[in-house]
């Protein structure tokens, strides 16, 4: 009696094994998003170049993110990365993060 129960629980706890991991890891994706975002909004603020704010958004963000600048007197930096949550399964899941920012009196920006 047991072994058939068992047997029949067994994959419904994968299951939900499965679903606990993929969701650690979109969460752990969307929060390394929404740091990244930050770092660069934070540079762009300051007047780095925007290849400066792109390497520290890079350092930042999961592998394969793609990075969105737009600087003018407010400055915006979008993250947006796909997450492969369970590996070689083909279920993708696309996360993002925008951060803004005021450009510093310092940073010389003329309209």
């Amino acid at each position: 009696m047991v072994t058939a129960e068992t047997a029949v629980v067994l994959p419904v706890l994968l299951a939900v094994l499965a679903g606990a991991v993929a969701a650690v890891v979109v969460v752990g994706a969307q929060l390394r998003c929404v740091d990244a975002a930050r770092e660069g909004a934070r540079a762009a603020a300051r007047g780095e170049p925007a290849a400066v704010v792109r390497e520290l958004v890079a350092r930042a963000a999961p592998d394969g993110a793609t990075t969105g600048l737009d600087a003018g007197e407010t400055v915006r930096v979008t993250v947006t990365a796909t997450v492969e949550p369970l590996g070689p399964l083909p279920w993708r899941i696309e996360v993002s993060a925008t951060a803004t920012g005021v450009r510093e009196p310092a940073a010389g920006y003329t309209p």
